[in-house]
């Protein structure tokens, strides 16, 4: 299981990370209001891996069957490895490529809700807010959790369907075959 784990972790963890960095270099003209949207693909891309690793363990370590209970600690693995993956390239690009990040953010934040017609009061209350937020990404470990919160609930979705899906008794296999 460790194997399995490890292997389909990793490559999902690269794939996440490697995936990221190259959307980073366009930032600038993917715009904030798309890259959610292109971050949040970037996360089921990788965490497909999820389904593999669960199925390559199931069919090959398993003898074709295998429990929710065991797909969806195999799941988690990856999953868990795949998250740690996305920290540490989040926190590789935010320090060393994107120091300006939540500058440029907030500005598009602010220009947004200005656009959106929020009054004087609404607006300092939002730049307050993002100056706190600022503040907490400054600190390495609240930046680190924070980032690790973004891909979890995809993950653990994409590892809940996964197990549900590849879930197979023993004796399921061979009437199959039959």
């Amino acid at each position: 299981m460790k194997r399995t784990i490890l292997t389909f972790g990793v490559i999902s963890g690269v794939v996440c990370s490697g995936l990221m960095t190259v959307s980073i270099f366009f930032a600038d003209r993917i715009g904030y209001g798309h890259s959610m949207v292109v971050g949040y693909t970037i996360m089921v891309m990788s965490f497909l891996l999820v389904y593999f690793g669960v199925r390559s363990y199931r069919d090959e370590d398993c003898g074709g069957s295998i429990t929710f209970g065991r797909a969806f600690r195999v799941g988690m693995g990856i999953m868990l490895i795949t998250c740690v993956f996305y920290v540490i390239g989040w926190e590789i690009l935010y320090h060393f490529f994107m120091p300006d990040f939540y500058d440029k953010y907030g500005a598009y934040v602010m220009e947004k809700a200005r656009a959106a017609g929020a009054n004087a009061a609404a607006l300092e209350a939002k730049a307050a807010q993002l100056q706190q937020m600022k503040a907490m990404y400054a600190n390495p470990i609240i930046n680190a959790c924070m980032t690790f919160i973004e891909p979890f609930p995809v993950g653990l979705l994409i590892t809940l369907i996964s197990a549900v899906i590849l879930r197979r008794k023993a004796g399921v296999q061979t009437a199959m075959a039959n």
